[in-house]
């Protein structure tokens, strides 16, 4: 047998070996390397043997017992069958019973030495063993006796089929090319792959399973580090734009803002404004609490290299944040005595200096290389659109993009431009160290001096009447409000309010307001029409989805109300409660949950008392992990294994890669290293 046979080769499945292996081929497994390489999810831990008389009830057990007696019968109340069977061992007796399982009466035979798994109960007074994992007693078993392996499934595949195929091809993992350097796994103390495969799927003991972890967790951190590493060096070869320092410039601009810097904004300006003067690219992240003042902060360095006759592309998820980017320059760049433009390009715009403008106008501008900051979605990102002097990248929410559409512009070219990318997503210090170490970072913490914390309340249902009566109040004070739901329309398994469906709801609790619906499935025109209702306060309510979690700002709303709370993470919260508070009016945001469980209330109670997104973060890393919180393969790292237990693996993952690097830089020693990472482009936010 051969690693290169087909899947179907290898199967056993009776009668049926081609939907077996259709049913492996829909968890992505079309060879036995595949198969080798799906490993389990979580353990059943039934390593503890024990004997009859020391069996607890509710305690999951394995016994080893001989099969006394075993039967079948019909269940009437019940309409299934179920075999019912007595087992011994030295110490006493016990009654089994496996329901809707008839037929094991023939498949065991009296006189069997079995392996039993399972939790023992109390069934009319007598300790009873209900539908236990069993086999038959062997050197090596698979579902008992052991720490089990369990795997994801699908319909069509039983856990001991797959079990049973796994164990029969466990020796083919002899057959596998470590992809790890040997001096790696020497230096860093790591299994070798085929003991890694094998004590991934059957540890003998808890220390070999830490162990595969171990190792399986630092090949994806080594993979990534080595192609950042990697990319980074090739980078530096390239020339960037240089943009000098213009002191009268930066003053004068800051001057004509209605308001002053904090001391924060300026050091991260300042930050910025130094990285860009070199002829190396700036490759820094922009890390700032809702309504910290980022995009100022970024308008300054974009300034500067528009002075200088060059091009600024200024990148935001949605159509609503690029189109309030663009509002905001031309309230704060455009000046008759600066001669750029200050354009907008999304799939359903086109605008120029305030006015509308054909794209292909637009796109020759940019191609021509016209100077001036060009604001857009990912239709910035089309293959007609091309840069000639692109010299700036700011790209706004970073987590939202996928490495390959943020690399279409920075990887373009002979010179590379400098890159700012900007998050209100506090990336807590724990991944900070991890996966930002190459990464020049600012942060600005600190809000504006005039904004008030945001008055937060988990609401309880008995009082919902009282919120929206407050709601009333506030309206009739001039203020707006939001309310999120989690889902568009309603869904009868979740349980959880929509937007659709709110809207009817909201519409009869406030017959005299005017309502707006917003969410993503709306057409770009009526989202857009829904915002500018919203921002010209001709709409006093605005039901939406997180459509909204994102830079919204509408500085008369007061009030954010949250639907379904529980089902979103901290920082979303945060991000959605971030989007009342922008101006001097005090603020609330209202939790309503769709459940009662405890501890999903207490997670929201913690909420309401952090007005810290940075800590609020931090919390959100340890309860939900990095994975839900960023989005792994959005960021550029596809990880299966790793997990916030192993971060200190990172710097020597690191130093590794860089060793190789320094002696190989092309990889030619390593080619199965360099086939690995050649599709892995790497960015560094």
């Amino acid at each position: 047998m051969k690693l290169d046979d087909k899947i179907e080769e290898v199967i056993k499945f009776k009668n049926r070996p081609a939907s077996g292996g259709a049913v492996l081929v829909k968890l992505g497994i079309k060879t036995p390397k595949d198969l080798l390489m799906y490993f389990p999810y979580r353990y059943l831990d039934f390593s503890q043997t024990k004997v009859i008389k020391d069996i607890l009830p509710g305690e999951n057990i394995s016994l080893k017992v001989k099969l006394k007696s075993i039967s079948s019968r019909f269940s009437f109340r019940g309409r299934m069958s179920l075999a019912e069977a007595a087992v011994s061992d030295e110490t006493g007796s016990l009654k089994v019973v496996w329901f809707n399982q008839g037929y094991l009466a023939k498949s065991l035979t009296v006189g069997d030495e079995l392996f039993l798994a399972g939790a023992a109960e109390i069934y009319k007074g007598k300790l009873q063993l209900t539908n236990p994992v069993y086999e038959k007693v062997s050197d090596f078993p698979v579902h008992t006796s052991r720490l089990v392996p369990v795997y994801h499934l699908k319909s069509g595949i039983y856990p001991k089929t797959l079990r049973n195929l796994i164990k029969t091809i466990l020796p083919l993992a002899d057959e596998l090319t470590d992809e790890l350097p040997a001096d790696v796994i020497k230096n860093q103390s790591l299994l070798a792959i085929n003991e890694t495969v094998k004590y991934s799927h059957f540890p003998e003991s808890l220390k070999h399973l830490d162990q595969a972890k171990k190792r399986l967790a630092f090949e994806e951190i080594f993979l990534s580090q080595l192609a950042a590493q990697k990319t980074k060096l090739e980078l530096h070869k390239k020339q960037a734009f240089p943009i000098p320092f213009d002191q009268t410039l930066i003053k004068t601009f800051l001057g004509r803002l209605p308001f002053e810097l904090t001391t924060e904004q300026k050091k991260a300006a300042w930050e910025i404004l130094q990285d860009i003067e070199k002829p190396r690219a700036m490759n820094r992240l922009l890390e700032g609490d809702v309504g910290s003042g980022k995009t100022l902060v970024a308008f300054t360095a974009a300034l500067q290299t528009l002075v200088q006759g060059w091009q600024v592309a200024f990148l935001a998820p949605t159509e609503i944040l690029a189109k309030q980017h663009y509002d905001t320059a031309l309230q704060y760049l455009q000046s008759k005595n600066l001669k750029f433009k200050i354009s907008l390009l999304t799939n359903t715009h086109s605008k120029i200096d305030g006015g509308d403008s054909k794209k292909d106008k637009l796109n020759k501008l940019i191609k021509d290389g016209m100077p001036g900051i060009y604001f857009g979605t990912h239709a910035l990102l089309q293959k007609n659109v091309k840069f000639k002097n692109l010299a700036l990248v700011i790209v706004d929410e970073q987590h939202r993009w996928g490495v390959e559409q943020r690399s279409l512009l920075v990887h373009s070219g002979d010179k590379v431009p400098h890159l700012l990318t900007m998050t209100a997503t506090p990336i807590p210090r724990t991944l900070q160290l991890a996966f930002f170490g190459e990464l020049s970072l600012s942060q600005i913490k600190s809000k504006p001096k005039d904004r008030k914390p945001i008055i937060t309340k988990v609401v309880s249902p008995e009082n919902r009447r009282r919120a929206y009566d407050f709601i009333s109040k506030q309206i009739a004070d001039g203020r707006q409000v939001f309310v999120i739901t989690p889902l568009v329309e309603e869904s009868d398994k979740l349980g959880v309010k929509s937007a659709v469906s709110e809207v009817v709801n909201i519409q009869n609790t406030f017959p005299k307001l005017k309502i707006g619906l917003l969410h993503g499935r709306l057409k770009g025109t009526e989202k857009e029409s829904a915002m500018n209702e919203f921002l010209a306060n001709r709409t006093n309510i605005l039901v939406a989805t997180s459509v909204v979690e994102v830079g919204v700002d509408v500085q008369n709303a007061s009030v954010m109300l949250i639907e379904g709370a529980e089902r979103f993470g901290l920082s979303q919260l945060h991000q959605f409660r971030g989007r009342v508070g922008r101006a001097h009016h005090q603020s609330y945001c209202f939790l309503f949950s769709s459940n009662d469980n405890p501890q999903s209330n207490a997670r929201l109670e913690q909420f309401s008392k952090t007005q810290d997104g940075f800590q609020l973060a931090e919390l959100d890393l340890k309860q939900r992990g990095f994975g839900q919180l960023y989005g792994t393969q959005q960021a550029g790292w596809d990880f299966k294994y790793f997990n916030l237990e192993y971060t200190s693996l990172i710097e020597p993952a690191r130093q590794e890669a860089k060793k190789i690097l320094q002696d190989d830089f092309e990889l030619l020693k390593h080619p199965s290293l360099k086939e690995k990472i050649k599709d892995q482009i790497i960015h560094f936010e």
